[in-house]
């Protein structure tokens, strides 16, 4: 329940802080003292649009904040999916709006968007004010009430899912039609694409050797002559570098080197010997590579062929190299398949749509009996509670009526009634008066209360255009709802103000610069003052006094 509302610097109220109670609390007040504003702060906290002229002191800014006791524990998933941290004792959301107009919210002292702040805090508050009477009115609000009262959350849930399935999967096989169809309007250019493609058979990484073989080929003369030249150097002529060597190692053999150490002489050969093998060595790579290098005109016309091939495809196909081909290539083939076989899959995604589609009208057949029998059960509820309040020749009905498969099922649902003999029902925004409307949506919202599972409901001056009799009753009826529930109600009749179990008083007080809201709790004496002062006016006489004692003990 909300358990303490603070605003600072909000409109004519510049700094407030109260504390409430269960049950039904009473707010009271002159028009235009500033009881809208509580609601037009509370609103923020719901996620409404801030305007920064709602701050009176513009050098400092406005925030309110609201803390909730012992928040329902089925909000905690909620936390979760936006990784905010969980107090099963205590929520506390806040609003703070900058002089510049910038708004932020918090929820639990983390930042939160204003779409995060509103799907937690509409968990928590129902402001019921008489928009909500029009908003109740039409028929757009009627489906989501039923579901309500039918509690086909589960059963929702998992027909939406699968209408969004339903829904992806049509709209992937129009896609592939779509495409299917301009690409066979393509089909032979594509076709004489791949055609061409498959003659080349480009390969990946084939382009790069090709270059490099090609190099190779067209400098096989001079690279023959360059690594000759080095192999002479090995082993041309009597004083090449191995005979050289073979003349070094023979004559240092000749000499003692004990002088230098014990093992100078063996570890100098042992370096000559090594040398000699490395040598060796590469002399015989030279000469592989010698035998290798063949100055074959024919091999680098081959060559040069089929680089200037693959570079000529490049150009024509306007790719970027040969991974561009392969890509392409691939590509072509892929949707050529799809072309000559794109029916044959179509055709069985079609079939998996249609059996979709037989279980979704289903689904949506069981939402529909189930609204029905809820509608039913709703309807006798609504009229067996509002005719006790002025409305003893109600008639209501609540028709379901079947249409397409949407997102939210296949009914349409709308809310019929006649508050006079003999008249034929109609949509009941078209034939309801306010007072009407007012008495007839707390009924519903009476009803409704458990089954929205909303810990606090505030009641905005719905009560307005009634008195006397009715008025003792709608009293009755939100007190009935304040032992379920926290219940706040605005009110300017003395009958609902006396029956709730704490009673606030609104008014304002004149400075010198500016006019100021005040919040202000009542005790018993000063409750019964506030009521005789509804009661008779500005002049509060003994009789004002009696009367509004009479109605304060008689609760």
């Amino acid at each position: 329940m909300l358990e303490s509302l603070i605003i600072k610097n909000y409109a004519l109220i510049d700094d407030l802080s109260l504390d409430f109670n269960p049950g039904l609390t009473i707010v009271t007040g002159e028009t235009g003292a500033g009881k809208s504003i509580m609601l037009d702060a509370l609103s923020l906290l719901l996620g409404e649009r801030a305007e920064t002229k709602a701050i009176s002191d513009k050098s400092r800014k406005s925030v309110i904040e609201a803390t909730f006791s012992n928040p329902d524990v089925t909000m905690e998933s909620l936390f979760e999916e936006n990784n905010l941290e969980w107090n099963p004792a205590e929520l506390v959301v806040r609003r703070e709006i900058s002089p510049s107009g910038r708004s932020r919210a918090f929820v639990n002292d983390t930042p939160v968007t204003l779409p995060v702040l509103s799907s937690i805090t509409g968990n928590l508050v129902d402001i019921h004010s008489q928009h909500s009477n029009i908003v109740l009115s039409q028929s757009s609000s009627h489906l989501a009430i039923v579901d309500a009262f039918a509690d086909n959350r589960l059963l929702l849930s998992d027909y939406k899912n699968d209408f969004s399935a339903y829904v992806s999967l049509r709209n992937k096989i129009k896609k592939i039609k779509s495409q299917i169809e301009k690409n066979k309007e393509n089909r032979e250019f594509i076709a004489f694409q791949l055609e061409q493609l498959d003659k080349i058979k480009p390969k990946s990484g084939e382009l790069k050797q090709i270059e490099q073989e090609f190099d190779l080929l067209s400098d096989s003369d001079q690279i023959r002559e360059d690594l000759g030249n080095a192999y002479n150097c090995f082993e041309g002529g009597d004083r090449n570098i191995n005979s050289l060597l073979a003349e070094a190692t023979d004559s240092i053999s000749k000499v003692n080197l004990s002088f230098f150490g014990e093992e100078a002489g063996d570890e100098l050969m042992s370096r000559l010997e090594n040398l000699r093998i490395e040598l060796k060595d590469i002399s015989e790579t030279i000469y592989d590579y010698l035998d290798k290098i063949d100055s074959d005109p024919a091999r680098l016309a081959k060559v040069s062929s089929r680089m200037n091939l693959l570079y000529d495809a490049i150009k024509r196909f306007k790719v970027s190299d040969e991974e561009g081909l392969v890509g392409l290539h691939v590509d072509l083939r892929s949707k050529l398949s799809a072309i000559d076989n794109g029916d044959m899959d179509v055709e069985e995604m079609e079939k998996k749509a249609r059996v979709l589609a037989k279980e979704l009208k289903l689904k949506a057949n069981e939402l529909t009996e189930s609204r029905r029998q809820a509608a039913e059960k709703l309807g006798y509820l609504i009229k067996e509670t509002a005719m006790p309040l002025g409305l003893q020749n109600l008639t209501f009905r609540i028709d379901i009526n079947q249409g397409k498969l949407t997102y939210d099922g296949q009914d349409t649902v709308d809310f019929l009634c006649s508050f006079n003999k003999n008249h034929e029902m109609q949509p009941m925004g078209k034939v309801a008066s306010g007072g009407e409307l007012a008495r007839l949506m707390l009924s519903l919202k009476s009803i409704m209360a458990k089954c929205m599972n909303l810990p606090t409901v505030i009641f905005d001056e719905v009560d307005t255009g009634v008195s006397g009799e009715i008025a003792d009753k709608m009293g009755d009826m939100m007190r009935h709802m304040g032992k379920e529930m926290q219940v706040l109600a605005i009110t300017h009749l003395p009958q609902v103000a006396s029956k709730g179990d704490s009673h606030f008083k609104v008014y304002k007080t004149d400075n010198e610069d500016r006019t100021v809201s005040h919040v202000k709790k009542l005790d018993r004496e000063e409750r019964i003052r506030e009521l005789a002062a509804m009661l008779s006016g500005s002049t509060i006489n003994e009789a004002a006094l009696l009367n509004a004692r009479t109605l304060l003990d008689n609760e």
